[in-house]
């Protein structure tokens, strides 16, 4: 194990040293310009194990910069099928019974076949046309090994992430645990019921069935789903559906999945969004994500902070729920959220993705130290899918439009819903001693001014540059004078003719000229090369 482990380690790094990423470990090779394609190529050539983690990391806005995402979001499963005999030794193992006696049929010719896993068609005893996803065998322990020897070479390189706002060994191991999770279907089984419960009163939205008896770690058998993919063009024109009102329906599902679950799909590509008897139904539930009641209360602030022009109430909420990964400049956080709300209130909503507008937030958290949560993160990278999946069946629909509508419907009495004797009471308190200490605050502020102990702050923003340039500027002026009072003081010397001489002329005067010569030189050069003659 231990000498399969050191190959693989060998075969790691010499892929990735031949797509251009030995940089990483010697800093004195050249960065090439096409490193997010190089690592996409790299990750498909190190297998099944590397498609996933690449899959991964294309979720994750917060770990890669948006190059390597798109790049990466390219990734598509190319794995050869397991053989028939392996997938029913894997669910023999699993519930010690054939294939041939659990089922009526069972396809041998896989439907489907990704890095960790492949489906197969079957039908129950009882006639049910159901699919039957099983696990490659050792893939857990393969992904395990790959995840730890990219630690192995992260701690290795670590201090070429000296400056990274993310500790890259800690997004590995986060990384690891979401595999675990994914490679046991019992997570995905629990998924399924969780979506289906949340979503059993929205009529236009099908959730298919899960047969937990023949569901395991390793194997889920859920219901068959007969139709086809949202975006398929040809079929919602041949069933005459109404692309408009699918693309508002989809938005306020997931919307509702958001704001009010708080438990939404975390890959709504158009490959695990169906069309099923005029219903639109979800498949795949490997990834997810799930906001706390917090997360979910600050996203309705971010939307009333934008409403109202609140930048301190922004400003609060990301504090509130992010991660501080370094100094935070609150000044410099409002500018920053100030220019993005300032922005968004003077464009038509026609003009706004809410997606886009999301992505800003979180890369203004990323410059100012503040680290979002994982969940915040993919949420982000799911409503990127979900837009472009829209636009592609019902162009004139933005979520945005849908959006705004759906929160001031469902927070219109959140003040009223979320109060309580309690907090009515400390507020009411606090509001009270406020009240009574406004006065006296009022004639101390009153007293500092008419006695001259009141003092003004003033922050002085920006000045290191001008400053910079004025140190120059005086530098130079200096180095003139200098200069020119060498040349007159050589002049004077020559004149004189006193001192040691050769061919009688006087040494002191001929070094003077030449010492000023070279720092008229070396003055002008500067000059010529700050452009700013």
């Amino acid at each position: 194990m231990r000498r399969s482990s050191v190959n693989r380690f060998k075969k790691i790094v010499k892929v990735l040293g031949s797509y251009g990423f030995g940089y990483i470990v010697d800093s004195k090779l050249n960065k090439q310009n096409k490193l997010p394609e190089n690592l996409r190529k790299a990750f498909e050539e190190l297998g099944p194990t590397f498609i996933k983690i690449g899959q991964i990391l294309s979720t994750r806005p917060d770990l890669l910069p948006p190059d390597y995402i798109s790049e990466l979001s390219k990734l598509q499963d190319r794995v050869p099928p397991e053989s028939i005999e392996t997938v029913k030794r894997v669910f023999f193992d699993q519930f010690s019974i054939s294939t041939t006696e659990c089922f009526k049929t069972f396809d041998e010719k896989p439907l489907a076949s990704a890095s960790i896993s492949q489906v197969h068609k079957a039908t129950l005893k009882d006639g049910r046309q159901v699919v039957v996803k099983v696990q490659r065998p050792d893939i857990a322990e393969k992904m395990k090994t790959d995840i730890s020897i990219l630690i192995r070479i992260v701690k290795f390189t670590k201090a070429k992430f000296a400056d990274a706002l993310i500790d890259p060994e800690e997004a590995l191991h986060e990384i690891l645990l979401t595999t675990e999770l994914e490679l046991d279907f019992n997570n995905e089984v629990e998924n399924m019921d969780k979506f289906r419960d949340f979503n059993k009163d929205i009529t236009f939205l099908y959730v298919p069935y899960v047969i937990h008896d023949l569901s395991s770690t390793k194997v889920i058998t859920m219901e068959r789903i007969y139709g086809f993919k949202v975006d398929d063009k040809k079929n919602l024109l041949i069933g005459h559906y109404d692309v408009n009102d699918l693309g508002k329906k989809l938005a306020l599902s997931y919307l509702k999945q958001i704001l009010q679950d708080g438990f939404f799909h975390g890959d709504p590509h158009p490959g695990n969004i169906f069309i099923c008897e005029g219903k639109i139904c979800f498949i795949d539930f490997g990834i997810m994500g799930n906001l706390s009641s917090s997360i979910k209360s600050t996203l309705n602030d971010m939307i009333s902070a934008i409403a109202l022009n609140d930048i301190n109430k922004m400003i609060s909420a990301l504090l509130t729920i992010g991660i501080r990964k370094g100094y935070v400049d609150r000044n410099k956080l409002y500018e920053d959220l100030d220019y993005l709300i300032v922005n968004y209130l003077s464009t038509s909503l026609n003009n706004i993705q809410i997606s886009v507008m999301l992505s800003e937030v979180f890369d203004i958290a990323r410059q100012n130290n503040i680290r979002l949560p994982r969940d915040f993160t993919l949420l982000i990278r799911s409503l990127v899918i979900l837009e472009g999946v829209i636009a592609s069946i019902a162009p004139d629909i933005k979520i945005i439009d849908i959006a705004i509508p759906y929160v001031k419907a469902n927070n219109k009495f959140s003040i009223l819903t979320n109060l309580d004797f309690n907090t009515l009471l400390i507020h009411s308190y606090s509001f009270i001693k406020d009240s009574f200490r406004l006065p006296s605050k009022i004639i101390e502020l009153s007293d500092s001014l008419i006695s001259g102990r009141a003092k003004l702050q003033l922050e002085h923003k920006n000045l290191s540059t001008p400053i910079n340039e004025l140190n120059k500027g005086i530098n130079r002026l200096v180095s003139a004078l200098i200069i020119s009072s060498t040349i007159i003081g050589s002049s004077t010397i020559l004149n004189s003719n006193i001192g040691p001489k050769i061919y009688n002329v006087t040494i002191i005067g001929i070094t003077g000229f030449l010492s000023a010569a070279f720092m008229g030189f070396w003055l002008l050069i500067s000059i010529i090369k700050s452009g700013k003659l």
